[in-house]
């Protein structure tokens, strides 16, 4: 497994986009369909083996994130939490999270980005085998102007990186996942705030393209890219993982089954996991995840 990597969770901000609904609880909580969005991204790393975490979040919300997630070993994990005074872009978790990811590769996610489909644990597994440089993901959109966006060379190495351009030299949008050597706690070090005020992950990405030390990733169609920043995203990302749920009996992003099939935990485990849930279709999934691998 990814012993070498420590999963960053970025799960703080103010969720103003989804107000009244984040007034008294945090954007992460909120529920995609059946399970809280942080699922989504935690379990995405999961399936790159990562094991070990730092959620970085407001001061408010940590104890939400506790009570949900406590430490981890329920599911054979790691979690740490850090408080996050005020957003200051992207690349600033690193500043805020150093001491916890000293000396580690980081698997940085966002905590509203949804990550679905057919070959996705083999492309998180690939960039964390990855430990030199840095990996981030090209995803095909139809308006690359409201993200950071890539360009491309005929070898298929980055040319250019901008932060939501106006003139989009590609339609290669950045997803939120980007795995790092340890150098990047440096390089986020040396940042300087945009224009806009804050640390920009973009920023990070060009100083590892300009070194050649840039590894880009692109997702085909088989995987879908959505996130839950606005009332309309998450509606629509509730209504995707339902009808792949219904259509297929299997749950997305489902930390305990995960945890299971990766060997982070036993078959005890899972049954503990079993015994401590509510009577629910949720827990009825995982008892029969259980009877099935007797």
């Amino acid at each position: 497994m990814s012993t070498s990597w420590k999963g960053l969770i970025l799960a703080g901000g103010t969720g103003s986009r989804l107000y009244p609904l984040t007034h008294a609880v945090n954007k992460h909580l909120l529920p995609v369909f059946d399970k809280p969005m942080i699922y989504y991204p935690l379990t995405t790393l999961m399936l790159g083996g990562v094991r070990e975490f730092v959620i970085v979040s407001n001061p408010e919300s940590i104890p939400q994130l506790q009570s949900l997630l406590g430490d981890g070993a329920k599911w054979g994990l790691k979690f740490e939490y850090v408080a996050q005074n005020r957003p200051g872009g992207i690349a600033e978790g690193f500043r805020v999270a150093a001491n916890e990811l000293e000396g580690r590769n980081i698997a940085l996610i966002l905590g509203d980005n949804i990550f679905y489909g057919d070959g996705l644990s083999k492309r998180i597994q690939e960039a964390t085998k990855q430990t030199k440089g840095a990996t981030i993901f090209g995803y095909e959109v139809a308006d690359p102007s409201a993200f950071g966006v890539v360009e491309l060379g005929p070898d298929g190495r980055a040319v250019s990186l901008e932060e939501k351009p106006k003139k989009p030299k590609s339609k290669w949008a950045v997803p939120g996942i980007y795995f790092y050597d340890s150098d990047v706690l440096d390089i986020a070090w040396g940042l300087k705030p945009s224009g806009r005020g804050e640390l920009e992950i973009t920023d990070v990405n060009r100083a590892y393209m300009e070194r050649g030390d840039l590894h880009v990733k692109t997702i085909g169609r088989g995987v879908a890219w959505l996130d839950g920043g606005t009332h309309a995203d998450l509606f629509e990302a509730g209504q995707f993982i339902k009808v792949v749920e219904e259509r297929t009996g299997l749950k997305v992003a489902c930390p305990e089954e995960i945890a299971f099939r990766m060997g982070f935990i036993d078959r005890n485990g899972l049954a503990d996991l079993v015994d401590d849930s509510p009577k629910t279709e949720y827990q009825k999934y995982l008892k029969e995840l259980l009877d099935r691998s007797r």
